[in-house]
């Protein structure tokens, strides 16, 4: 009787899949049915996540990272992201959008494309935003929607975005079109809400949908219903260094890598081409770095003794690392390292083949 092949002879799924999340549908629902279509009984899918939460109501690009691609999915959270929205005016819900009750309502004044213009002159650039409470924003370990569902409203912090571009549309006497770029941590549904006050009144968003996460495009999508039509799923899927904006990379050897495989630190001072180097340098922050905490910074100078020394020294620029690509000599990609001028290459993350 011929049994499943057990889970370690499995095939594990790994890379980055463009999915046109439908509305309705959490965006945890959208992983758990991506997850499902790639499983079989040769193939393991259990490992998978999404790169940024999209709200049931909105639709639209939602990049979801399997198997070892998962590793590197922070680079697309920390992402810029674009979006498409209607803004409907003259009433206030609970939720910011139309999943929401109407808590108030007020009159829509007249506008016109140049006060349009004017208030999104107003909301370009850096700025604080306060989270909404039906948001998936912890406070105390509890979702700050589950305080909302309990009538509950909690002091929330204010949050640094940067609205990156920004265009106001008018569809009509009431609804508006809203084109924006943002960073992460950035709520559309806030900032709807924000425009109507800034036009003398209140609003809602009855549409949202996301076009942009980083370099993935919606073009290149693909829905929940062509993906389940296709046979080949597989093929749907881009490399698990898809995520990842960093174009610098080193080759190691094939005993360089057992070594990094190991867990070790290598010396690649010899192998610093011009083009690393100024890779490295270009990409040094020395504030950031010299605001690590003292233990970081006492293992990266750790061959200075008197550790009390470090809460007042700053770094040299030569021990600074800098995330890096690393492929072996076929060309393959291995994970990512963090290499100083210096030389030292440490192993940061890998991927298991």
């Amino acid at each position: 009787m011929s049994t499943s092949p057990k889970q370690a002879d499995k095939i594990k799924v790994s890379g980055v899949i463009l999915v046109d999340k439908p509305k309705g549908m959490t965006s945890q629902q959208v992983v758990s049915k991506v997850k499902y279509l790639f499983k079989s009984p040769n193939h393991d899918s259990k490992k998978a996540g999404h790169t940024g939460t999209l709200d049931p109501m909105a639709t639209g690009l939602l990049p979801i990272c399997m198997g070892e691609a998962t590793k590197f999915s922070h680079y697309q959270l920390d992402a810029d992201k674009s979006y498409e929205a209607i803004i409907l005016l003259g009433g206030q819900t609970d939720t910011g959008d139309a999943d929401g009750k109407i808590v108030e309502q007020a009159a829509i004044p007249t506008f016109d494309t140049a006060l349009l213009e004017q208030v999104a002159q107003q909301f370009s650039g850096a700025q604080q935003q306060i989270p909404p409470m039906y948001s998936a924003l912890k406070k105390d370990g509890k979702k700050l929607y589950e305080y909302a569902r309990a009538g509950i409203e909690v002091e929330r912090a204010p949050r640094d975005i940067v609205i990156k571009a920004i265009d106001l549309k008018a569809l009509d006497h009431e609804q508006i079109q809203l084109t924006v770029t943002c960073t992460k941590g950035t709520y559309v549904r806030v900032l709807g809400e924000d425009i109507a006050k800034a036009l003398g009144t209140l609003g809602h968003l009855t549409a949202l949908r996301r076009t942009q996460v980083g370099d993935f495009n919606i073009d290149n999508a693909i829905t929940l219903p062509e993906l389940e039509a296709l046979d080949g799923r597989q093929e749907q899927l881009m490399p698990v260094d898809a995520c990842i904006n960093i174009d610098a990379e080193m080759i190691l050897t094939a005993e360089q890598c057992t070594r990094i495989h190991m867990g070790q630190r290598l010396n690649v001072f010899e192998q610093l081409t011009d083009d690393i180097r100024d890779y490295i340098a270009d990409n040094i922050d020395s504030e950031s770095w010299a605001s690590q905490d003292i233990a970081v910074r006492q293992q990266a100078v750790s061959e200075i003794d008197d550790s009390e020394q470090l809460t007042d020294m700053k770094p040299l620029k030569h021990e600074i690392p800098v995330d890096i690509r690393l492929i072996n000599e076929d060309g393959q990609f291995l994970g990512l390292g963090a290499v100083s001028l210096n030389g030292r290459l440490q192993p940061k993350k890998l991927i298991q083949r």
